[in-house]
């Protein structure tokens, strides 16, 4: 196949191309670079099979492709509160311009979506058919209501049109190429304990998250594109095993063998108290789950920070 991956210079923009160029398929990699990095797809430039476009899908675009898996909108909390206008125009107007380009040459698309489409959510696990609880005007709602419309987009797409999508809810990912600074609870605590700076947790610290290490992820995500017409989704992947923050960065002084010490501030506004998803749908319909433990996972993405300080 020829793939048409935007976001392809993004953290797993950058990790599906190398999956995908890696069986033997081509690769077009469209990205704006307005949050990917050069330094995540630079080993991927002299593969034949690999070719780069600089395009902002917020505008049109034609090609000549046989899928699309579309990653491009900033995830870091840092970027897309910063340029909210240009987060919520990726996730509605790009996916709109993606699907059309899906719809005339008759092919399957898949959508990264993410786990924020819950909020903060009421129950816990988060099934699929949980409808979420979402601040729709809050300071995350540019990312968090972009990709639930975008999900929309996609099934009108679907129903209106009978165009072949699919719908990855992705929750809490991490790994190398991450980018250190970006604002997300890993590469936080990681870069403070590297830097032997305070560490610092958001309210009590008793709040949850649940991380998926990257390999693992793309191996869920490739399950779900690869999959029959009929699998559509939205399907969670992710990593069920939830940790507290204060358990999360005793784990990464730990590691690091920092001098650190915790240090608590102000919970940000709708920030969630809990994520964990329900798997049931991956586990049974595309016979996936997470086998990367935490200490596993964040010992290859210290390694990988470590070379970025």
């Amino acid at each position: 196949m020829r793939i048409l991956v935007t976001g392809a210079a993004g953290f797993l923009g950058s990790h599906f191309s190398d999956k995908y160029l890696a069986q033997g398929h081509e690769i077009l990699a469209v990205d704006n670079f307005f949050t990917g990095n050069r330094k995540n797809i630079r080993h991927l430039m002299d593969n034949a099979n690999f070719e780069m476009l600089r395009h902002d899908i917020t505008q049109p675009l034609i090609v000549e492709v046989d899928a699309i898996a579309n990653f491009a909108c900033p995830a870091s909390p840092i970027q897309y509160q910063k340029f909210p206008v240009q987060t919520i125009k990726t996730s509605i107007l790009g996916i709109t311009n993606m699907l059309g380009l899906a719809k005339r040459l008759n092919i399957k698309i898949m959508q990264a979506s993410t786990s924020e489409v819950y909020g903060d959510p009421a129950i816990s696990p988060q099934t699929e058919s949980y409808w979420g609880n979402v601040n729709p005007i809050g300071i995350r709602a540019c990312y968090d209501e972009g990709k639930r419309v975008a999900e929309t987009i996609m099934f009108d797409y679907q129903r209106q049109y009978g165009t072949k999508i699919k719908v990855a809810r992705i929750f809490n990912t991490y790994g190398p190429r991450m980018s250190l600074d970006d604002g997300r609870v890993v590469t936080n605590f990681v870069g403070q304990a590297l830097r032997n700076q305070p560490i610092t947790i958001y309210g009590d610290g008793m709040q949850t998250r649940s991380f998926c290490f990257v390999d693992d992820l793309i191996n869920g995500l490739s399950a779900l594109f690869d999959s029959s017409d009929d699998v559509t989704g939205p399907i969670n992947i992710g990593n069920p095993r939830e940790f507290t923050m204060v358990g999360l960065a005793n784990l990464v002084v730990k590691m690091t063998n920092s001098n650190s010490k915790i240090e608590f501030v102000a919970l940000p506004q709708d920030d969630p108290r809990q994520r964990k998803p329900d798997i049931s749908v991956a586990k049974s319909v595309l016979g996936w789950e997470p086998k990367v433990d935490l200490e596993s996972g964040l010992l290859k993405t210290i390694e990988y920070l470590q070379t970025q300080i």
